[in-house]
């Protein structure tokens, strides 16, 4: 009996602390962690949110990158940090594609979290080193069949969504194509300049300026349409390989049983700076498409995700290197 009323008490002390900590939130800085390393797209719009909470707060966010295992090592950090709203975490596709590709994966993606917002959206834009003798999705296909195992994709990393859009396209067009993972799509990228990796599925965000300067070329978008930034580039599907479509989202949570009032705050702040006409435009610009939805929509999302990849992860039978 003893036991219940203590637990009943400590109960009461929590919700009548609650609000109060939530009226004072953010009170000292916060740590935003990013699960891959700088240059990315999860960095890039990573670095432009905390920038604007901070003026807006007044309490300095703080980008932490941690890369690692496709995603995997933030998300355990982050799983395991104090539920205070102090520690953020920019989820992302890579981490509902985790729970179906690691076997040891030490978080749960739906459990220990607490969703804040799904941030954007983006297609990949399948890059290729200006070196490689294919202009357009069929010519690819025809070298890689051409030479089995002689070209080589970067990714993000393992279990990563640029390496299981590359995977489901291997799949798709019957290639052997092989997969060279790095810490984050910056790193990956520098190597595709560099033409010491052939390929790569980038986020317009980073892949146009390239196209751009001639120092990469573009062989097809993995959306549904074409990108108004680059409208000459067909999709992959319509290129000549039907139904095929992929890419990768952005999105922020907290460690689960954060407070209910900090996960709103946190919400309706970084739904308010993705409106603001600067922001929007530079992301938009970027081929980015906006969502900011709400926890519960993001949550639902979240689940929807982690049984969508965990279907192409079984059949690509992409496997960790």
């Amino acid at each position: 009996m003893m036991k219940s009323w203590t637990v009943l008490l400590a109960s009461a002390v929590f919700f009548w602390q609650a609000p109060a900590e939530c009226q004072t939130y953010p009170s000292k800085p916060i740590r935003f962690i990013v699960p891959f390393a700088p240059g990315g797209g999860n960095d890039i719009i990573a670095r432009l949110i905390g920038q604007r909470l901070t003026e807006i707060w007044g309490q300095v966010v703080i980008v932490d990158n941690r890369p690692g295992a496709g995603g995997n090592v933030a998300g355990e950090i982050t799983a395991r940090a104090a539920p205070d709203g102090y520690t953020a975490f920019q989820f992302n596709i890579a981490n509902t594609i985790a729970f179906s590709l690691h076997k040891d994966l030490r978080y749960d993606p739906v459990k220990d979290f607490a969703p804040v917002t799904q941030i954007a959206s983006s297609p990949f834009i399948l890059l290729a080193h200006p070196g490689v003798r294919a202009r357009t999705v069929p010519e690819l296909v025809a070298l890689a069949r051409q030479s089995p195992e002689q070209l080589s994709y970067a990714s993000s990393g393992n279990g990563g969504a640029s390496h299981l859009a590359m995977e489901l396209f291997k799949v798709m067009t019957k290639t052997d194509i092989v997969h060279v993972p790095y810490g984050g799509a910056g790193p990956a990228l520098n190597d595709v300049l560099g033409g010491r990796v052939q390929l790569l599925m980038a986020v317009p965000l980073t892949a146009i300026p390239h196209l751009k300067s001639g120092k990469a070329r573009g062989i097809g978008v993995t959306g549904s349409k074409r990108l108004p930034l680059t409208p000459d580039l067909p999709t992959i599907a319509e290129a000549g390989v039907p139904g095929y479509e992929s890419g990768t989202w952005y999105g922020i949570a907290l460690p689960a049983r954060t407070p209910p009032a900090i996960v709103s705050r946190f919400n309706s702040t970084v739904v308010h700076v993705l409106k603001e006409p600067d922001v929007e435009q530079k992301l938009t610009a970027s081929g980015v498409h906006i969502v900011a939805s709400a926890p519960s929509e993001f949550g639902a999302f979240i689940r929807e995700e982690t049984a969508k990849w965990a279907h192409v992860v079984k059949i690509s039978k992409a496997v960790v290197n």
